[in-house]
């Protein structure tokens, strides 16, 4: 057998700022066992965090950042993107946590020739940090500090190009035998807000690939690091490349739209809003108020689905989902663009700064305002007006006025304010876990929920979540025929190996159902793996459903079979279906032992106090079983049980090898080969027996 570790470029970058040293270690010795991505980013951090009960901004938090094998090949929606971990100032309580980022990223660090990079320390300048195959450099960053991220990478681009114009070749060194390129290096970089600690600040690479919902952001700056750059021009081996081209023309030919007409050719009304956004080059702008645009898509490396777009004037370059939509106020197209982009370029995660309805109704309520009890000269008179979001976010990044408070996350600020308590009490502040915003409610999208509440931060997995609830919610609103709700149930549990049809049965019953279960961790299982270890992009992976080629007697997608081959043709291993899911629950048993180790304990794990006692009043269309039939429910006046939940977790714990207080398990521990885990989790008096 072949010692090539194909798929892998063969070299962990690890970078010491506090001396501006690096060394690069092997990464075989890695990659069997923790593969790539969020494993491997954990198992580093595990090795490289000598402490890990300190708080995100200390110098000796770690932040990792990994590729995976299907980064820089030509599997698509899986090639570009890069997993980083390490300890996140924006949750609350801060946990070790995870973000992912995509664009070039992924395929620049393998082609520098490196799987991993591990960064340590604090410098004691303010530095960026240039990679160019095996030549690394440490840059004073003094005249990058206070700028955006978009110039800052210009100027890198500029520096490491030798101010080569854009499709120019030039030499990386100078030197005939230094390796030449066209390539632009691809840079991540944080901005004003990263720079001033805000708690939600993000990573920036390109226009709109961004590392958020972790503060990774924030922690950079901590360690007074502007930005890492990489560029190279190595290669690595797969293990099938003509398998893999195969692969990806099958899943081009019959999963995606067609490429010299791509327009929404709808299957069928009851298909016609998710035909709308997951089949036309795009999408992922919501483009429903930027149908005037001019412009074109954009996509990550090696994707065809070119779900984004770039637009004339490059203002709003590579909006996507919550940023594109984060101000519709005004109405106005070009302001809606104009905010995205300054939400990229100043480093801020629009997501968690989804606050402008809660601020607005504390305003309305002579709460928060000029000369209110939260005093504030926001100009809530223009809320209408693009200078109020403007106002807003400068604010936060600068942590000027009232964006001090708001820059260390709603929660936070909410709790300086006196009204955390009561707002997530009733539910005016709709933060239901670890201080995030309510992406989908867990009153009724039981998995979302869980998975979350039982992780760090919000899961953010759209797979599923597009198939069960998206699809008949636009059913319902645009009308049309549709599949039954048994039909299509029993459809997407047989795909994925899913033991019974009512896994998937999202009734009050069901929730809470050892179905249910199954289906949670199923769902954080192949989270772990696929999606953050193996980098596949949930806007495209697990694919559940045909939307090209659709009939209602044939409509199963592409997932597992598409997964499991790719894996086989990169790498040389064959994998089923099930060991991929244990890989997945290895992932997450050695994240537990870190957040054991943070302090986590099971009376941590719970929702706020609205989800237990103010019903749903909205429609939440999910299947479920009604009195004996499948039906597509509204799910209205729903709440979580207390005592229900609690024994759900229970059953959750013993699925991922806890005890009843949610410590690993020695047992499990060594099925896996962490004995060097259980030995800290003894010393710490938390391993479960």
């Amino acid at each position: 057998m072949s010692d090539t570790k194909y798929g892998y470029a063969g070299g962990i970058l690890v970078i010491n700022l506090a001396d501006e040293s690096y060394e690069i270690v092997d990464s075989a010795p890695y990659v069997d066992e923790w593969i790539g991505g969020h494993g491997l980013c954990s198992k580093l951090f595990w090795d490289y965090c000598e402490d890990k009960s300190v708080q995100a901004y200390d110098p000796k938090n770690v932040i990792v950042f990994s590729c995976n094998p299907f980064s820089g090949t030509l599997v698509p929606a899986s090639s570009a993107r890069i997993e980083m971990t390490g300890l996140g100032p924006f949750a609350y309580p801060e946990w070790y946590t995870r973000s992912s980022i995509g664009g070039r990223i992924a395929g620049s660090m393998k082609a520098a020739g490196f799987d991993a990079c591990v960064v340590l320390g604090k410098a004691e300048r303010r530095v960026w940090v240039s990679v160019v195959n095996d030549e690394v450099t440490f840059h004073d960053a003094e005249g990058l500090w206070g700028k955006g991220t978009w110039e800052t990478q210009e100027l890198i681009w500029s520096e490491v190009t030798h101010q080569t114009p854009d499709g120019g070749w030039f030499e990386f060194t100078r030197s005939r035998d230094g390796g030449r390129s066209t390539d632009r290096p691809s840079v991540l970089a944080i901005g004003p807000a990263g720079e001033n600690l805000v708690r939600t600040a993000t990573i920036t690479h390109d226009a709109g690939h961004v590392a958020g919902q972790s503060g990774f952001g924030a922690v950079w700056g901590a360690k007074n690091l502007k930005a890492i750059s990489f560029l190279g021009s190595k290669s690595f081996e797969v293990a099938d490349p003509a398998t893999l081209i195969d692969l990806r023309i099958e899943l081009q030919r019959d999963y995606g739209y067609h490429v010299d007409n791509p327009t929404a050719e709808l299957a069928s009304l009851s298909f016609g809003a998710m035909g709308e956004i997951i089949r036309q080059p795009g999408f992922s702008t919501f483009n429903l108020t930027l149908k005037d645009t001019t412009g074109r898509p954009e996509g990550c490396l090696g994707c065809f689905r070119n779900c984004r777009i770039n637009v004339a004037g490059r203002v709003g370059n590579e909006a996507t989902c919550n940023s594109s939509l984060y101000y519709t106020a005004s109405g106005k197209t070009e302001d809606q663009l104009y905010v995205n982009t300054i939400l990229n370029d100043l480093g801020i995660d629009a997501f968690e700064v989804d606050f402008l309805p809660y601020l607005r109704n504390l305003n309305k309520m002579g709460v928060l305002g000029e000369g209110m009890e939260i005093d504030t000269d926001l100009p809530f008179d223009r809320f209408d007006n693009v200078v109020f979001p403007d106002t807003l976010i400068k604010r936060i990044a600068y942590r000027e006025e009232i964006g001090d408070d708001l820059a260390e996350g709603l929660a936070r600020a909410a709790m300086k304010w006196g009204r955390w308590e009561e707002d997530t009490a009733t539910g005016l502040l709709e933060r239901p876990y670890w201080g995030y915003c309510m992406h989908y409610d867990p009153r009724v999208e039981a998995e979302w929920g869980y998975a979350t509440i039982l992780n760090e931060r919000d899961i953010n997995e759209h797979g599923l979540n597009w198939i069960i609830h998206w699809t008949p919610m636009l059913w319902k609103g645009l009308g049309g025929d549709w599949l039954s709700a048994e039909d299509f149930v029993s459809e997407i549990t047989g795909l994925v190996g899913l033991s019974d049809p009512k896994c998937l049965d999202f009734s009050e019953e069901g929730m809470y159902s050892d179905l249910m279960v199954e289906t949670t961790e199923w769902y954080r299982y192949h989270g772990r793996f696929w999606i953050q270890s193996m980098g596949m992009c949930d806007w495209a992976w697990p694919n559940l459903v045909n939307f090209v080629n659709f009939s209602p007697d044939d409509y199963g997608g592409a997932s597992p079979r598409f997964e499991l081959g790719f894996f086989k043709a990169v790498t040389g291993r064959e994998l089923t279906y099930e060991e991929s899911l244990d890989y997945g629950r290895k992932f997450l048993l050695l994240d537990r032992a870190i957040w054991i180790e943070q302090g986590r304990e099971r009376e941590d794990e719970q929702f706020a106090k609205y989800i237990y006692d103010v019903p749903t009043s909205t429609p939440y269309f999910m299947p479920a079983v009604e009195n004996g039939e499948w039906v597509y429910s509204t799910n209205m006046g729903r709440t979580l049980d207390r005592d229900k939940f609690e024994e759900v977790k229970t059953k959750l714990y013993a699925h991922d090898g806890l005890n009843e207080k949610g410590y690993p398990k020695k047992s499990e521990l060594a099925k896996y080969g962490l004995d060097d885990v259980a030995q800290r989790l003894q010393e710490l008096g938390k391993l479960g027996e």
